[in-house]
Order: structure tokens, then C-alpha cells, then sequence
């Protein structure tokens, strides 16, 4: 077997294909949570902390030679962090969606039948000794 047939054969699997189109999904998909975050949650939660903009947050540390401020940028990590636990709520309540429409509905077990009522018990009774005559 070639080299050319062997990867076809590879690059062919079901498994590299699915991995391909969950990849690009997956992109996609984080484009849309980035935004989420960005534009839709991250405004009124800056909003909420009057103005404050995560990203500004740091600490001086010194002053390099050329007179420029050395910053310790712990708001860009605050804010890194802070998009993670959306992103993993997000994709945590995408998920359970989905796996509540993969569930099977439950199917209740079959009841008991209901007891005959009396009159339906005597007619039976009537009908076996009918049958049990000669």
C-alpha cells in the first residue's frame, strides 16, 4: 500500500472528519461567546462597577530608563479569567440544552388494570357455570 492511498485512507476516517468540523464549530462558535462577553456582558457589568474597565487595572512597578511606567497588568488577567468562567457557564448551559434533546422522553410504566366492577364479576361468574353445563 502507498503512501498516497494510506493517508486517503486517513485523512478519510470518520473520526478526522468529525474532528475537522468540530474544530471549525468550535471556532465558530467561540467567536460567538467572545462577543457575548464583550458587547453584551461585559458593558453593563463595567456599568455596574461605576466605569470600571477591567483591562485598564495595573499596578506600577517602576519606572524603565526612558521615563516610561513598568506595569504589573493584573486587570487584563482578571478580565482573561472573568471571560473564562462566562465562556464555561455559557458552553455549560449549551450543552445541558443539548443533552436534555438527546434524552429519551420517560416512558411511565404500564398500570395495573382497573378492578371489574361487581356487575361485570357476576356476568362472569354466570358465564363460566353456563359453560361448565352439559
Amino acid at each position: 500500500m502507498g503512501l498516497a492511498s494510506e493517508f486517503k485512507q486517513f485523512a478519510v476516517k470518520g473520526n478526522v472528519v468529525d474532528l475537522a468540523v468540530g474544530v471549525v464549530i468550535g471556532a465558530a462558535f467561540g467567536k460567538i461567546v467572545s462577543a457575548l462577553v464583550e458587547n453584551v456582558i461585559m458593558p453593563p457589568l463595567g456599568l455596574a462597577l461605576s466605569g470600571v474597565n477591567f483591562s485598564d487595572l495595573a499596578l506600577t512597578l517602576a519606572d524603565d530608563p526612558s521615563g516610561k511606567p513598568v506595569l504589573l497588568k493584573y486587570g487584563a488577567f482578571l478580565q482573561s479569567i472573568l471571560d473564562f468562567v462566562i465562556i464555561a457557564f455559557v458552553l455549560f448551559v449549551a450543552i445541558k440544552g443539548i443533552n436534555r434533546l438527546k434524552e429519551p422522553p420517560v416512558v411511565e410504566a404500564p398500570t395495573a388494570a382497573p378492578e371489574p366492577v361487581r356487575q361485570e364479576v357476576l356476568l362472569e361468574e354466570i358465564r363460566d357455570l353456563l359453560a361448565r353445563k352439559p
